[in-house]
């Protein structure tokens, strides 16, 4: 049995007050949204609660899929280090970046300098995406969609080599019928999975790399919701969770902090698949909130 915890956009605070030439781009938008809504929207101490219900857990791996930043500040990248330390060793956590992350050109390079021992794979190389980590016969695919964008957009992008290389590393590992392959994006990577301007503009491409070598899980943020979705693969249908901003206060119970807790397991007919809502409660406890009803 392994136990694997998904976390997403926890946007990190506090930010700290940026210097007038780096308001010169896009971050000025960001800035302007971090004061009027986004700070209190984010709470730190809501997030340390979600992490202490992790780590309680005692999740075998944990998978946070981008979003440490807010609008790519040099004071965020060793603050988003911080955090992911704050969830466990390298060994164990895995980190794929947001648009957030790379928030203006150069921001995602920066970013990556800092934490790339959580991106990491089997191969020893960090910051190079995808990266494969083995867990046994749990194989973590790491993606990165995050790309910078003008400003009001937040769309992603995997580009063609990096869904090429996808493609190769998902079909040499599905020959091994005894692999379970979770996918990390920060993007909901199916057409229809957010709004234009917040897509990943290749997601058809996606889709159709999907049908053709499949994956056993697929794992996003981005959307601040808690979502499920299927994408047809070779073997039947593949499902695709999206999970809440782990830092969010208010909104409905799929939109409040929260994170999946994924159990795998395997018996006579193959891998079983189970997960389970962990979040902030109408009440204002944090704990378990139900179990995913998954095909």
């Amino acid at each position: 049995m392994f136990r694997l915890a998904h976390l997403t956009d926890p946007h990190v605070g506090p930010l700290s007050r940026p210097q007038l030439r780096q308001l010169l781009s896009k971050r000025v938008t960001g800035w302007v949204n971090w004061q009027r809504s986004r700070e209190a929207l984010h709470d730190m101490a809501l997030l340390a609660a979600l992490v202490a219900d992790i780590k309680a857990q005692k999740p075998d791996h944990i998978a946070c899929t981008g979003d440490t930043c807010n609008i790519g500040l040099p004071s965020e990248w060793p603050t988003s280090r911080l955090f992911l330390e704050g969830l466990g060793g390298p060994e164990t956590v895995s980190f794929v970046p947001g648009n957030h992350d790379a928030y203006v050109p150069g921001a995602l390079q920066g970013l990556l300098r800092e934490v790339a021992p959580f991106t990491r794979g089997d191969d020893g190389r960090e910051g190079v995406f995808p990266f494969l980590r083995r867990h046994g016969p749990i194989a973590i695919i790491g993606l990165s969609s995050a790309v910078p964008t003008l400003p009001f957009m937040a769309s992603g992008r995997l580009g063609a080599k990096q869904l090429r290389d996808a493609e190769t590393l998902l079909d040499d590992l599905g020959q091994d019928r005894s692999c379970f392959r979770v996918v990390l994006i920060h993007h909901p990577p199916h057409v229809g999975g957010t709004t234009p301007g917040r897509s990943l503009t290749d997601a058809p491409a996606f889709e159709a790399m999907i049908r053709r070598v499949g994956a056993e899980l697929v794992l996003h943020g981005h959307n601040h919701v808690g979502s499920l979705a299927y994408l047809k693969g070779p073997r039947g249908q593949v499902p695709v969770i999206g999970a809440p901003s782990a830092s969010a206060r208010g909104g409905t119970h799929t939109h409040r902090a929260g994170y999946h807790l994924f159990t795998i397991d395997q018996d006579e007919t193959g891998f079983l698949l189970s997960a389970e809502l962990r979040g902030l409660r109408p009440d204002d406890t944090f704990g378990g909130m139900g179990m995913l009803s998954l095909a």
